[in-house]
């Protein structure tokens, strides 16, 4: 039975901080330019906004002037399992979504198996977890975790190596199966994304996914990711 780890990878992207600044200047019939920066060890100098576009940036994001950061494009390609992935499709507006189709693929599935199995809540809510569980009824839970998934392996596979169609087939695979989907959306999109999923109410595995998002997208848009998240995450 093959493991895998939640991943994301930058596909392509379009557009920088001066892409968001220019869209808010064109309003006045302005623009801007990248200024260089040579206090740096770099022998030409590196691209950096000015004083007043940085300001002009976190004036954006403070007073909710979110189009100017909708004037850009990231693509991503994520691999996690099929519990989150149902989670983080629900982000629907400004966001394209395209993904691995079992109809059309019956390769050897991939499993997600968290490296700590949480407790449920104590405080009475009824989602979110608290402490940690290691063994139910004298079973270790990672064991009866593996055995439940490679039982239901096999059972795919059987039903493939028989005949039946994959899109049937597939019904009896289960939600820590690894599923991997091509997302694209603006600067906004992923920031509204990444808030919500960031959050220290939001599921562990969710926040892994975003902290991943999040972590390719401020390389791309360092100031404007700043401005946006205002220091969640």
């Amino acid at each position: 039975m093959k493991i895998a780890p939640i991943k994301v990878d930058l596909v392509d992207h379009m557009g920088t901080d001066l892409t968001v600044v220019n869209a808010a200047r064109v309003s006045f019939d302005k623009a801007s330019d990248w200024k260089l920066d040579f206090s740096k060890d770099h022998k030409f100098g590196d691209n950096v906004l000015s004083d007043a576009d940085t300001k002009l940036i976190h004036y954006l994001a403070k007073h909710n002037h979110w189009s100017p950061f909708a004037h850009t494009s990231i693509q991503l390609r994520i691999k996690a399992p099929i519990f989150v992935a149902r989670q983080l499709v629900k982000h629907v507006v400004g966001g394209v979504w395209n993904e691995v189709s079992r109809r059309y693929v019956d390769s050897e599935p991939e499993f997600y198996f968290p490296e700590v199995w949480r407790g449920r809540p104590t405080d009475g809510a009824k989602q979110g977890s608290s402490g940690e569980v290691t063994h139910v009824h004298g079973v270790l839970v990672s064991h009866g975790a593996q055995y439940a998934a490679s039982t239901a392996l096999g059972t795919y596979n059987q039903l493939i190596d028989g005949g039946v169609a994959p899109e049937q087939a597939r019904m009896i695979l289960p939600q820590n199966m690894m599923t991997e989907w091509y997302w694209t959306g603006s600067l906004m999109f992923f920031a509204r994304v990444c808030k919500e999923r960031l959050a220290s109410g939001a599921q562990a595995e969710t926040r892994d996914v975003a902290s991943l998002i999040a972590r390719e997208v401020e390389l791309l848009f360092p100031v404007s990711w700043n401005a946006l998240m205002g220091g969640v995450g």
